[in-house]
């Protein structure tokens, strides 16, 4: 039934799922995998159905497993590089979106502006999703619960670590995700670099209600210690360019390293949206070690994705 009360409606925010409607997709999500693993790829779902996919930024695992989904529900994706479409020369983002409509059955897009994701939201009556913002990368966060479930069971129970930048957009949706679950999420950060005021209230809010506990911190050590999952991202995000050398050195202390997950249980799983830059915010024995589940997070996003277009469009 929650499903149901997805169809045709867009996905910009974790903080636009209900729980039954988040907790649906991510058992949605598990059964898919399954399919998929005894060999039933093509499932049809999705015939007649195409997708836009908008791309202001690079892409490895948002940008393929959109494609792959859609394809393998029986369905077409259509890539549309910004820079060669009619955005790269100044056409408002409100009369792309009005064209698209005419031709799509739903829009996917990865942008530099959360804002740009609202527009298009605004004007185009299909589905919009955001496939990445500087605010929210929900599809990231269904992928990330459906993991941790994996491998460690009910969120509920659990002691998640989030050791970086606070105003991570990945952290952003994580941090809904886990509070609308009812789990409990340590940031460690640095002065500066705590989550966006508004998301943090959204989470808050969530919590008061599901017990969960969201905690700041500026001590990794705290935040890691005891936790069965350790998640970090990439200090640098793309358009934060400039302020490389400056970021780097606010967030060194905050590295996973074989130092700081001591303090972690033995049995901790190790996670991270890729791509990943080895030497900063995690080392190599970290990332390669048996306690990372990189890679099948990974692979978590192409049955998400599945779990997602179902939803909004089957």
């Amino acid at each position: 039934m929650a499903l149901q009360t997805l169809k045709g409606r867009d996905l910009l925010s974790i903080a636009d799922l209900s729980r039954d409607e988040l907790r649906a997709l991510i058992e949605l999500s598990k059964h898919l995998k399954n399919v998929r693993r005894i060999g039933l790829r093509k499932l049809e779902v999705l015939k007649g159905k195409i997708l836009g996919l908008i791309f202001e930024k690079p892409s490895t695992r948002t940008r393929v497993s959109l494609e792959v989904a859609m394809r393998e529900l029986g369905g077409e994706a259509l890539y549309l590089s910004s820079s060669e479409l009619q955005l790269a020369r100044g056409e408002p983002i409100k009369d792309t979106a009005r064209v698209l409509d005419r031709y799509l059955d739903a829009i996917a897009a990865r942008v530099y502006r959360h804002d740009t994701l609202v527009e298009l939201a605004r004007y185009a009556s299909i589905p919009v999703i955001n496939a990445l913002s500087d605010v929210e990368h929900p599809l990231q966060a269904l992928a990330d619960v459906m993991t941790i479930e994996e491998f460690k069971g009910d969120i509920a129970k659990l002691k998640i670590a989030f050791v970086g930048d606070g105003a991570d957009n990945v952290l952003h949706s994580l941090m809904l995700a886990v509070a609308k679950l009812g789990g409990k999420l340590y940031i460690a950060t640095a002065k500066g670099y705590e989550p966006r005021k508004e998301i943090l209230k959204l989470a808050q809010e969530e919590a008061s209600e599901t017990k969960a506990e969201i905690v700041i911190t500026y001590d990794p050590v705290e935040a890691v210690k005891d936790a069965d999952v350790i998640y970090t991202d990439v200090w640098v995000s793309m358009g934060q360019e400039a302020e490389r050398e400056k970021r780097i050195r606010d967030l060194r202390h905050l590295q996973v390293n074989p130092e700081l997950v001591k303090h972690a249980k033995k049995d901790y799983i190790f996670m991270h949206c890729l791509p990943a830059h080895r030497g900063e915010e995690v080392v190599d024995e970290i990332i390669e070690s048996k306690n990372s589940v990189v890679w099948d997070q990974a692979e978590n996003r192409l049955h998400t994705a599945k779990a997602v277009l179902i939803a909004l469009l089957g």
